[in-house]
């Protein structure tokens, strides 16, 4: 059985990509098959994958409206057993398109019924609590919450944590919140630490252990079709998404037993 992760927060420039590229790429070294759905318009990790050619390809909105079968909707990528199924340019116009279709916030769940089976499935969502989010709420079994160490993150994520809990109540009852990861983290601000310090006293061992600290080679990675660790293994951050995978792996091995 697969394990769908819906990455989420409707703020941008969070780490949402960042973090669904490099953690999806630290569990595909492990032996794992990973699947990546890029369901943001704005083809951040279609991108980051190295595929440029948006217009030509077909992927998550095609598959979205029936018009091709779920598992021909994705492409091998260069890294071993990691998978992307891409975002066309098409995807831009998908909520206002499907705003009218009957059950438009499960078709992703039924699409992702249809696929052959993975370790692990990440969706990597637009920045924004619309219809294509709901669609990944109710597609997955976890949310996974990139936190940016800033003030203003702390009021974003009352809002996501309330859009998970009423999508839980309403669509998709074993809707978990699998964790909350720490980005940009800057151990010479005190904000950071701060941040840091409130979100761990009010969430607990709902936030992951590692936190992401800023880097010039994660930022780097993307203008080479890379994941950071593919670009650079020995960076701060390629570091810091492989002990994540290691913690998320081990939570796993803890739910299992």
């Amino acid at each position: 059985m697969s394990k769908t992760v819906a990455v989420v927060n409707q703020k941008g420039g969070v780490g949402k990509t960042t973090t669904t590229l490099n953690l999806a790429t630290a569990l595909s070294t492990v032996g794992k098959k990973i699947l990546i759905i890029d369901f943001d318009p704005q083809g951040n990790a279609t991108t980051g994958l190295g595929v440029t050619e948006k217009r030509k390809i077909k992927g998550s909105y095609e598959t979205l409206i029936g018009a091709i079968e779920p598992d021909q909707a994705y492409q091998e990528t260069a890294i071993p057993n990691l998978y992307l199924m891409p975002a066309s340019l098409n995807l831009s116009g998908a909520e206002v398109e499907l705003v009218g279709v009957k059950g438009r916030e499960r078709l992703l769940r039924n699409v992702l019924e249809k696929l052959t089976p993975f370790d692990f499935i990440f969706i990597d969502c637009p920045p924004s609590l619309g219809l294509l989010t709901l669609n990944a709420l109710v597609a997955a079994d976890q949310v996974l919450i990139p936190l940016q160490c800033e003030f203003y993150a702390l009021e974003g994520l009352s809002q996501v944590l309330f859009t998970i809990d009423q999508v839980r109540k309403k669509f998709n009852p074993g809707l978990d919140l699998q964790g909350i990861v720490l980005t940009m983290f800057d151990s010479r601000s005190s904000l950071s630490t701060q941040v840091a310090n409130d979100v761990r006293y009010h969430l607990k061992d709902k936030v992951y252990e590692t936190q992401i600290p800023r880097n010039v080679r994660i930022a780097e990675a993307p203008s080479f079709g890379k994941p950071a660790i593919i670009y650079d293994l020995k960076c701060q951050g390629s570091q810091a998404y492989l002990q994540l995978a290691k913690e998320i792996l081990a939570q796993e091995r803890k739910v299992a037993a």
